[in-house]
């Protein structure tokens, strides 16, 4: 009202320029001196006072419609630059609708990462189709496509599994045939013949039929089908479809919903009462004017499609008719509904991570209201509005004009916030409608922040959305210090979990070291004690072999052996001159060291025995009639 400033956008720079204190952001807009506001057009001035009816008429009349009405005199001023405009896209996926928010500076490939995460397919994977321009890329921006602010796109996934082998070569038959398809259009009784291949899908077959009779996908209410026919994916080779011709009939699901093109042509003074502000409705009801009649327009001409349908079952399907007859009502340009139930949208506000949770917006719409059309076409369709409730809310709608919808409304909400909310909003009167609820989830409750009544401006309406960021804010800043403070516990809790099982793994694996070098030591003993055995079991088999040692006073010649052990021991034996020299080495084994690991040597001269004819005897040896001889280990 002081500066003359309408756009949102501007205001809100300037007042964070300002670190948020009014009266310095319209000091810095408008220079006063002695109640003189200085004009930026040709050095006029304006005189009359800063604040008040009088000073806003004078400065608003005085100032283009484009631009604020008031400059800063000094030449510094910086230049407010305006917020990324965002896009809106309805990505339809076979029975699955995802909405995307995006800056017009984003890309294609960011759209596809974001489907990646909500439908679970590889990006490399997608087609993302419906675009209006030609060759699209991942890396296309999406500025360079000029979209207006609502798009509606689709993907396919063309990447089939592969057919059984027993059917194999039916298939790539089926595959190979063209289908006449015979589809009946049921609102205007036209038949339209289709070639199809077999290997086009149903969802091909759909957006074909989308085409040719503007019905969109989601909305096509079909009979003929197969009973087989039960993912769009699927081709029309093992549909089950009849070959070579097949009858279909489709329709428009639920109540046609008029394009806006529609809604302007046939109601054109309804927008020109929605135009004018709260008070003209409520004179023209208050001099027994009908809202219908208000300019000459018949009640039953201004009768519009019901929001949503009474008594729906799903409340996704119910929020879907409300966006579709929305647009249709006031354009492309609003707020993107949640399409789900409450509670799933609770869940997508409050119950993620701290840093990722939402404020939750819910819009009572209210048909019979004179002041819901212009609220739903000025203020909740105002492109600051709805960007703001994009970036900083989970927006979810209900209409209240049907009993059975209202009744339905104030049990979800006496369960979710209580009966005290419940009975606020059952004791608001159909002119205070629409109503729009600001919630914030806390740790054990919901709160209702705020209840905003249809008899509001912009201005109004944005401040009091951005009053309840900032509360929100705050907790939500508390809320990620605790959830910081959480993830540190539990980081620390699962390192030391983490040392404690390295610690016990190390521990069991110095014992299983252990074990296994004790059972190491044990087996070598054993082997030890076996060899042992084995050579003691020798020894004594050649000692009980050695023929008698001869006595001195044989008659037989006798040779007598004098034996010098490593250690340096003797010990002596005799033994007849024509025993073989393989007693001799059974008698030094007998003593415990084997010929295969000793050599005997003699002295005068040295030689090793044990590289003699082992069956010569001791006279052809020359170890007659004695000797002294010494064992040695083998290298």
């Amino acid at each position: 009202a002081c500066t003359g400033i309408e756009n949102i956008d501007e205001a809100i720079t300037l007042l964070e320029q300002n670190n948020w204190d009014l009266v310095a952001a319209i000091n810095g807009v408008i220079p006063q001196e002695n109640g003189i506001l200085q004009s930026e057009y040709g050095g006029e001035t304006l005189h009359g006072p800063a604040y008040g009816p009088t000073g806003h008429s004078t400065a608003a009349s005085s100032a283009p419609s484009s631009s604020s009405a008031f400059r800063h005199v000094v030449p510094s001023r910086q230049i407010v630059e305006r917020q990324p405009r965002m896009l809106d896209f309805r990505v339809e996926y076979r029975d699955r609708n995802v909405d995307v928010v995006l800056e017009d500076s984003s890309t294609v490939g960011d759209i596809k990462h974001i489907l990646e995460n909500e439908l679970q397919i590889p990006a490399s994977k997608m087609l993302l189709k419906g675009w209006k321009t030609g060759d699209v890329d991942d890396s296309t921006v999406l500025k360079s496509l000029h979209l207006p602010k609502n798009n509606s796109l689709y993907v396919l996934t063309p990447d089939l599994p592969p057919p059984s082998s027993s059917h194999s070569g039916a298939l790539q038959e089926s595959l190979n045939q063209n289908f006449m398809l015979i589809v009946t259009h049921r609102e205007v009784q036209r038949e339209y013949n289709l070639n199809f291949s077999g290997s086009s899908t149903i969802q091909e077959v759909k957006r074909n039929v989308y085409d040719l009779t503007s019905i969109p996908v989601r909305h096509q209410l079909w009979e003929g089908w197969p009973s087989s026919a039960t993912d769009d994916s699927m081709t029309l080779a093992v549909s089950g479809l009849t070959f070579p011709c097949h009858r279909l009939t489709v329709g428009r699901r639920s109540s046609p919903v008029q394009t806006r093109e529609q809604s302007e042509e046939q109601c054109t003074d309804v927008h020109m009462v929605s135009d004018s502000d709260g008070d003209d409705f409520e004179d023209a009801t208050e001099f027994g004017v009908d809202d219908g009649e208000m300019f000459g327009v018949a009640s039953s001409a201004l009768r519009k499609s019901p929001m949503m349908p009474e008594n729906a079952e799903n409340e996704g399907d119910a929020l879907l008719q409300f966006t579709a007859e929305f647009s249709s009502r006031y354009g492309d340009c609003h707020p993107v509904y949640f399409i789900g139930s409450l509670e799933a949208a609770f869940q997508e506000a409050f119950y993620g991570k701290a840093r990722d949770r939402k404020l939750l917006a819910i819009y009572l719409h209210h048909d019979e209201s004179v002041l819901t059309n212009v609220f739903c076409s000025q203020m909740l369709c105002a492109e600051s509005i709805v960007s703001y409730l994009s970036q900083n809310f989970i927006t979810w709608a209900w209409d209240m004009t049907k009993e059975a919808n209202r009744a339905r409304f104030l049990t979800m909400c006496t369960r979710h916030f209580g009966s005290v909310v419940a009975q606020t909003i059952r004791t608001q009167k159909t002119d205070q409608f629409p109503l729009f609820l600001i919630i914030m989830g806390k740790r054990s409750s919901n709160e209702v922040l705020n209840v905003i009544q249809g008899n509001t401006t912009v201005d109004e309406l944005m401040m009091r959305l951005m009053a309840a960021m900032e509360i929100f804010s705050a907790q939500q800043q508390e809320d990620i210090k605790d959830e910081d403070e959480r993830e540190a516990r539990e980081n620390v809790k699962r390192e030391q979990d983490e040392a404690y099982r390295i610690s016990l793994e190390a521990d069991r694996a110095k014992r299983e070291a252990q074990e296994r070098e004790m059972a190491e030591q044990f087996r070598l003993e054993q082997i030890r004690k076996e060899q042992e055995e084995e050579r003691e079991a020798i020894r004594l088999s050649l000692e009980q072999s050695l023929p008698p040692e001869p006595k001195e006073e044989s008659t037989e010649s006798v040779s007598k052996l004098r034996i010098r052990t490593p250690s340096g021991e003797f010990f002596e034996r005799r033994f007849l001159a024509s025993s073989k020299l393989q007693v001799v080495f059974d008698f030094v084994a007998s003593k415990g060291y084997p010929w295969e690991e000793y050599k005997l040597l003699g002295t005068f001269p040295r030689r090793d025995v044990t590289q003699l004819d082992p069956n010569k005897s001791l006279l052809e040896v020359k170890l007659y009639p004695q000797e002294t001889l010494f064992l040695e280990a083998k290298e």
